[in-house]
């Protein structure tokens, strides 16, 4: 491991830990305006901080874990703890996002008490305080679906937060205090897309899914346009985890590229155009390279 990633790894780590404790923060302050307002939305907003806190605590996890080295029958290390963090994280947000729509639309049939506007706006604040900051630790740490996932929870939460502000104005300048239920409702609105596209991504990564931007039919048809490619067969792509793309393809060549040695040549020549040709960047792809009449001789059905 270079040092290079193990810096990436130790700022990405640093960074979730700042964002876990600021949400902790908030998720108190939060719990506590909640229950002296008795707001649904800092209630549901609380209880969005709370799945943020422990997603945080999730991905801090992984962020850990994916620094360890690859050893024994783990291949590729902790890598893909990532992806399970983050599809974790989005199931939880997915359950807080129904609850909140079945919870707001029962209050704006029923009603609650009056609830203290100014309360509500400074609850509101001090959250949107918090996740700005949050937001702007997160930004700086690079793209992988760990942090991607963090950030978009964070974004979330502020977007939230303005919820919660824009009907603390509602209520004390109109008295409608169903404004609350509406602001739950579209705090749940904000998360439900969010988590679904993580869960959809992190399950697209699980299933080895070839990733989107990586066409596998235009990939066959540049390497079978090489020289000396005869056919191209079992070709597969998939992600270990976000940024580490894996190709593997049987590559039939003319007889002659055995002969002379161009084979190793050849080698090379593949690796670079998957490495270098397309949208999505193949740095870890593995080529055998196979006479004519190769393919009958293996056991399995080639595509």
């Amino acid at each position: 491991m270079s040092a290079g990633h193990d810096h990436g790894a130790d700022s990405s780590r640093g960074r979730l830990a700042v964002a876990f404790g600021i949400t902790c923060a908030i998720l108190l302050a939060e719990a506590v305006g909640a229950w002296l307002t008795g707001s649904l939305a800092l209630l549901v907003d609380a209880g969005h901080m709370l799945t943020d806190a422990g997603g945080l605590l999730l991905a801090l996890l992984a962020a850990t874990l994916m620094a360890r080295p690859a050893q024994g029958r783990r291949t590729w290390g902790y890598q893909r703890a990532e992806v399970l963090a983050a599809g974790a994280q989005a199931t939880i947000l997915l359950a807080v996002g129904v609850y909140a729509l079945v919870e707001g639309a029962l209050r704006l049939a029923s009603p609650g008490p009056e609830m203290p506007a100014g309360e509500l706006l400074l609850f509101g604040v001090v959250g949107l305080v918090g996740n700005i900051v949050s937001m702007a630790v997160l930004s700086g740490g690079g793209k992988n679906l760990n942090m991607r996932a963090a950030l978009a929870e964070v974004m979330a939460d502020a977007l939230g937060s303005l919820a919660v502000i824009a009907s603390a104005a509602v209520v004390h300048f109109t008295g409608w205090v169903q404004a609350d239920a509406v602001a739950g409702m579209i705090i749940a609105l904000l998360i439900l897309p969010r988590a679904v596209g993580i869960i959809r991504e992190a399950g697209d990564v699980l299933l080895e899914t070839a990733p989107v931007g990586l066409d596998l039919e235009a990939v066959r048809e540049h390497i079978l346009a090489r020289e000396h490619v005869r056919a191209v067969h079992d070709l597969h792509a998939s992600r270990i985890t976000t940024g580490l793309t894996v190709l593997t393809a049987h590559v039939v060549l003319d007889e002659e590229c055995f002969r002379d040695g161009h084979s190793a040549e050849m080698l090379l020549d593949l690796q670079r155009c998957v490495a270098e040709h397309f949208p999505v960047s193949v740095e870890h792809s593995t080529f055998q390279l196979e006479p004519v009449g190769h393919a009958e001789l293996e056991p399995h059905a080639h595509a």
